[in-house]
């Protein structure tokens, strides 16, 4: 945002942040919140990569088409396990996943 917009709602009331000073989120939750994005991107990525749809991704991890998806948008109902053993599954490897989980996601 452009400074001068910033003190524009700054002089009319409005208290200027982030999602995580917004959600009251610890530094340990924005690091795992961030992790996970990291590596749903991650796997959306590989997966076009590989010419994959969601469907056939869905399959070789045996879970469902709408799980995948929910995976590639960060829903906070799917386990950081269950992200580390789709990204493993299309081929990335253990040193890829160390730095997808250290990739800060842009918000």
């Amino acid at each position: 945002m452009k400074t001068e917009k910033q003190k524009k709602l700054a002089a009319a009331g409005w208290k200027i942040g982030n999602a995580e000073e917004f959600l009251e989120l610890s530094e340990a939750e924005a690091a795992y919140i961030a992790m996970k994005l990291s590596v749903g991107q991650q796997i959306r990525e590989l997966r076009k990569a590989n010419a994959m749809t969601q469907a056939e991704l869905a399959k070789r991890v045996r879970s469902s088409q709408s799980r995948i998806a929910k995976m590639e948008t960060g829903d906070p109902s799917i386990s950081l396990d269950l992200l580390i053993r789709t990204v493993l599954a299309l081929g990335a490897t253990q040193d890829q996943v160390a730095e997808y989980l250290m990739h800060r996601c842009a918000s």
